[in-house]
Parts: C-alpha cells; structure tokens; sequence
C-alpha cells in the first residue's frame, strides 16, 4: 500500500516525452472529432482527417478605442473652492474687519475715558504720585510732576502732544551736539573759550526752561482746553523759533554752531568745520520743524473755541483761588490801611 501513496521521486522522467504519446500525438491520419459523425447512417470507418487549407478569419480589431467617461477633478487641499459667492463674502469679511476696528477703538475711548474719570474722582487732598522726570528709584531726586499723555490728553490730540515732547527732546540734543562742536572748534583755536561756555550755557538754561516755558503750557492748554496756556504758549515758542533762527545763523561770539561760525571754520580745519556743518543743519531743521508745529498748533486753537475773553477769565479766576497770592494781597491791603491810618494819626 505504502507503494501508492509515496510521492514520485522530482527526477524521475516527463510522462509526456514517452515515445508512445509523442507518436499518437504527432500522428494526423486519423480521423477528428471535427469531421466524424456518430449518428451518420453511413456505416463505414471514419474519413481521413484532412487538414483544412481555410484558416479562419481574424477578428477584425476595432481601431476605435472605447473612450473613458471623463473623471471628475480632484481637488487638493490647498486649492481654493469656488462655490460662485466669492465676492459677496469678501465684502462681508471687510464689513466685518471694519466693524471689529471701530468696535476697538471705542473701547479705548471708553478705557481712557475711564481712567480720566478716575483721575477726576481724585480729591484735593488725594496727590497723584508724581512719574517725570523717569528716574531711578535708587536716586535721592525723586520726580516732581505727574504727567500722561495717554491718560491726561484727549485721543485725537495725543499725537500732536507727543510731537511737542519729542520736539523738545530733539531741541536738547541739538544743544548738546552744539556743545560738542563747539569743543572741537576749540581744541583748534582756542581763542573761541567764550563760544564753549556759551554753549554750556545755553545747555543749562534752554533746556529745562523751555520744558517749564513752552511744553507744559502747551500740555495743560490741550489736557484742560486752557486759553490762557494757549496765549502762554504761543508768546513764549514764538520768541523760542526766533532764537532758532539766531542758532541756525550761527552769530561768531554767541555760542552757536551755526552757518556763519561752521563756513569760518572751513579754514582752519575740514574735520571740525564738518562737525560744525552738522550742527548748523540740525538748528535749522530744528527752526523749520519749530514754524510748522506753531502753525499745526495754532489751527488746531482756531477749531477749539478758545478765545482771549475766556483766557482773560481763567487768569483771573486762577489768580483768585490762588491761596498764596489772596494772601499777599491781603497782607498788601492791611498793610496799606494801617499806613494809611498812621499817616492821618500822624497828621492830627
């Protein structure tokens, strides 16, 4: 039995190359079952087999091929979709955006709004502490005023106010640079020492007078729409332009680096007269820069409704709830009186 069921050995010989099926297979002269009939009457053997000279036709391929139903277009994830409402929602959008911005602005008109009323709520005997001038704390000069542009100035106005403040740190450093050159045009000729202590002068004096003179009457006019800081203003930084005017000019003998002084330099030393050169363009964009802030300054007077009437009664007003000044009037009064009653005692 074990015979049957072992498996033929994988080298054994091909069954099909047997010279037996080979010749039955390549043999042809028998008959097929193409050409035998079984139920013919006909008794006989089968016909030959004959090979038949016809070859069947060839299928005739169509040389028309089948088109392929066009596939829809994939879109990728980074390609925009058009759904045909492209333009009303970009209108929306900005409709939108525009909204969102005013709705922003508003609420920092109602922030600043809220921390003036806060400031206002403030009573006579509550003091702000006071943060100008920034210094450290470390330093035993500590500031002495309160000042805000963003909390105390109105919105619209707070960019013309902060201009005005870097204007006037501008004008500084002017002062400073002209001292620096004036130190350079001495180390060549140093019969100019006046023109060097003029200019430390001018930095000592100019500086925190003009801070007093013209910047904190123009801050307190748009904080409390003051007119008589307005007329204070105007008076004091149009005598502050005119001396611009002189800086840029450059008079030999007032401390100035300017145009006359720097083109006098230019024979005793390139270097030091550019340095003068600088500073001549630097007074005169500083007087320029003066006119069109007093001018800017001056139109925005004419739209705000102040007028020398109201400035006439706010300085009589301030004189009058002035503690120091009702006090020496009335010194002044008590004074006279009692001369006066003397001077007729006398007389008697």
């Amino acid at each position: 039995m074990s015979q049957y069921t072992q498996f033929p050995d994988p080298d054994a010989t091909n069954p099909f190359q047997d010279p037996a099926v080979i010749q039955h297979t390549t043999n042809t002269g028998y008959a097929t079952l193409d050409l035998y009939n079984p139920f013919d009457n006909n008794q006989g053997p089968p016909p030959p087999y004959e090979q038949s000279s016809q070859k069947p036709p060839l299928a005739v391929q169509s040389t028309v091929q089948p088109t392929a139903p066009p596939q829809p277009k994939k879109s990728t994830p980074t390609e925009p979709r058009n759904y045909g409402t492209q333009g009303p929602v970009n209108a929306a959008t900005a409709d939108l955006l525009r909204k969102q911005e005013e709705l922003e602005r508003k609420a920092a008109e109602l922030d600043r709004r809220e921390k003036e009323l806060q400031n206002a709520s403030l009573g006579k005997d509550t003091t702000r502490r006071n943060n100008w001038p920034p210094l450290p704390s470390f330093c035993p000069i500590q500031p002495c005023m309160y000042q805000d542009i963003n909390v105390e100035i109105r919105q619209d106005l707070q960019k013309t106010v902060s201009t005005m403040y870097y204007f006037w740190m501008f004008s500084a450093c002017v002062l400073l640079f002209n001292f620096i050159a004036n130190l350079s045009h001495f180390c060549v000729l140093t019969s100019s020492g006046v023109d060097l202590g003029l200019s430390i002068l001018w930095i000592l004096l100019f500086t925190p007078c003009s801070f007093l003179c013209w910047f904190r009457p123009v801050y307190k006019a748009f904080r409390s729409d003051s007119s008589f800081n307005f007329f204070v203003f105007f008076f004091i930084f149009f005598v502050q332009v005119v001396l611009y005017v002189l800086q840029a000019i450059g008079i030999p003998g007032w401390g100035f680096s300017g145009w006359i002084a720097s083109l006098s330099a230019l024979k005793l030393n390139t270097a030091v007269a550019i340095i003068m050169l600088i500073t001549a363009v630097m007074f005169t964009g500083q007087a320029v820069l003066g006119v069109v802030m007093l001018k800017k300054i001056h139109s925005i007077y004419r739209q705000s409704g102040a007028s020398f009437q109201k400035a006439q009664a706010e300085f009589a007003s301030g004189v009058l709830s002035n503690e120091a000044v009702r006090t020496a009037a009335a010194n002044a009064a008590a004074n006279a009186a009692t001369g006066a009653a003397q001077g007729a005692f006398q007389a008697k």
